[in-house]
C-alpha cells in the first residue's frame, strides 16, 4: 500500500500512530494493498469508538470563586473568613466546606493558574463550551458534540449527549449531537414512554413514513430528512431498553443519599448511569454561583450541594471501574475577584480562577499552577482555554486538530490552538 504525502501528513494530524497502522494491517482488516485512506479513517474510528470513553462536565454557572473552592488565601484579607482545610494528599489544602471532596483529592488534578480575557457571562461560557468566543458568521459546535461526533458508541439508542439544564447546542454538527435536555434528574424525561404498543408505534411511523415520501418526491427532500433524523432519534429512545438509564430509583438508598437528595446531586448520579450505558457526554449544571452579594452566606448553600455530590460521583466511578475511561471536570466561566466589594460580593474575574480534574488517565493528587499571595495574578504555570481543551481530547483520545467544515466552507478545528497540559498525564 503506498499514501500519498498529503495522506500521510493528514494521518498524522488525526493522530493515527505506524503501530496502530500497522496492526491494523496485520490484524487482516483488509487485504494486504487494498486499504484506502478512507478505509484507514473509518477503522481509526471504529477503533476509538470501542474504547468506550466518555466525559462528564460539572458546570458551575455564574463563576466560582476560586477562594472559596479549591485556592483559599487564609491570612490575607482577600480570603476572608474562609479557612484551608487537610485532603487525603499532604500538603493539598482547599477551602473549608469542601471536606467530602477533600477526601478524594488522591483522585483529583487541581489547576489554579487557569487565565482568560472574557468577563461576560455568555461570551465565557460561550468559549468555555466551544473553545472560540462568539461570532456572528458561524454557530460553532460545542465541545460536547465534537466529543460526541468522534467517540459515541454505533449500539447507543440514547443520545450521545445529555444535559441536566439548559447548555450550548450542537452548532453547525446538526440535530444528530443536539443536547437532551433533562430538567427533572430523578424522574423519567416527558414523553419518553410510548402511549401506544411498540408494534401499533411502528405502524403510524410507517403510515407517516409513506407520506413523507410523498413530500420528498415533490421537492422536501431536505426537509424529510432533517424531520427523519429527529423521528429516528426519538423512536430510538422510546423504544429502548436503555431509557431505564434515566430512571434512579433502582439504585440503593446509601448510595442517592450519599450524593444527596438535591437536583444536582441526582444529576450527577443520573450521570454516571448514563456513561455506564454509553452516553459520551453528559452536562450536570449548578447555578447561583454568580455571587456579587451575600457572597459568603450564598457560597455556603452552593457548597453544601456540590460537595457531596462531586466526591460521590468520584467514589461511584472509580468503584465500578468507569474512572479510568471517564474524564470528570468541575469548572464555571471564570473567578471572582479577590478583592470583595462594597456590597460584601465577589465580581467577575477570568484573569485567575481553578478547576478540578479527574480520571480519563489525568494523574491525581497534583495542583498545577499557582497564584500569589493576595489572588490577584498567576504565579507560574498558565492555563489558557485552548490549552485545557487539547488536554482533555488527550484524555479522550481525539485529535484537537481535527477539522469539520463550517457552512461557509471554511475549515474549523475542534481546538484552535494551545498544548496539552502534560503535568496532567505525568
Amino acid at each position: 500500500m503506498h499514501l500519498t504525502r498529503h495522506e500521510h501528513v493528514c494521518l498524522t494530524r488525526r493522530g493515527v500512530s505506524r503501530r496502530s497502522f500497522l496492526h491494523a494491517v496485520s490484524a487482516g482488516a483488509v487485504a494486504a494493498g487494498s486499504l484506502s485512506f478512507r478505509d484507514l479513517l473509518s477503522l481509526e474510528a471504529a477503533e476509538l469508538r470501542k474504547q468506550g470513553r466518555s466525559m462528564i462536565l460539572l458546570w458551575m454557572a455564574g463563576g466560582p470563586s476560586q477562594l472559596e473552592t479549591f485556592d483559599p488565601k487564609p491570612g490575607h484579607e482577600n480570603g476572608g473568613p474562609t479557612e484551608a482545610i487537610k485532603t487525603s494528599v499532604p500538603g493539598i489544602r482547599i477551602a473549608g466546606g469542601w471536606e467530602k471532596t477533600a477526601q478524594v483529592m488522591d483522585d483529583m488534578a487541581l489547576i489554579r493558574s487557569m487565565t482568560n480575557k472574557e468577563g461576560n457571562h455568555q461570551r465565557a461560557t460561550y468559549q468555555m463550551h466551544t473553545g472560540y468566543v462568539p461570532s456572528g458568521s458561524v454557530k460553532h459546535p460545542s465541545f460536547a458534540a465534537c466529543v460526541a461526533e468522534q467517540i459515541k458508541s454505533e449500539d447507543l439508542d440514547l443520545p450521545s449527549v445529555v444535559s441536566v439544564g439548559q447548555t450550548q447546542g450542537a452548532g453547525f454538527l446538526g440535530a444528530q449531537y443536539e443536547p437532551f435536555v433533562v430538567q427533572n434528574p430523578g424522574q423519567m424525561p416527558q414523553n419518553v414512554a410510548a402511549s401506544v404498543s411498540g408494534k401499533r408505534l411502528k405502524q403510524r411511523l410507517g403510515l407517516f413514513g409513506k407520506l413523507e415520501d410523498q413530500f420528498a418526491q415533490r421537492g422536501g427532500q431536505t426537509v424529510v430528512d432533517n424531520q427523519r433524523q429527529l423521528y429516528d432519534n426519538a423512536t430510538g429512545i422510546v423504544l429502548s431498553e436503555q431509557t431505564k438509564a434515566f430512571d434512579i430509583s433502582e439504585e440503593a438508598d446509601g448510595l442517592k443519599a450519599a450524593y444527596g437528595d438535591t437536583q444536582f446531586g441526582r444529576g450527577c448520579l443520573l450521570a454516571r448511569r448514563l456513561v455506564e450505558t454509553g452516553v459520551s457526554f453528559v452536562e450536570v449544571r449548578k447555578n447561583g454561583w454568580d455571587t456579587h452579594t451575600d457572597h459568603f452566606d450564598r457560597i455556603e448553600a452552593l457548597t453544601a450541594e456540590t460537595d457531596p455530590a462531586f466526591a460521590a460521583l468520584i467514589t461511584d466511578l472509580k468503584q465500578r471501574g468507569l474512572l479510568e475511561k471517564t474524564v470528570v471536570v468541575w469548572m464555571g466561566e471564570f473567578g471572582r475577584t479577590p478583592k470583595l466589594s462594597a456590597r460584601g460580593g465577589r465580581n467577575h474575574y477570568p484573569r485567575a480562577f481553578n478547576l478540578a480534574l479527574a480520571g480519563g488517565g489525568i494523574q491525581g493528587g497534583q495542583v498545577i499552577g499557582s497564584t500569589t499571595d493576595d489572588g490577584t495574578a498567576i504565579k507560574d504555570r498558565p492555563v489558557a482555554v485552548p490549552d485545557l481543551l487539547c488536554s482533555l481530547c488527550q484524555s479522550l483520545g481525539i485529535d484537537p486538530r481535527y477539522e469539520h467544515i463550517s457552512p461557509l466552507g471554511r475549515p474549523m478545528k475542534i481546538v484552535d490552538g494551545g498544548d496539552v497540559v502534560s503535568e496532567l498525564f505525568a
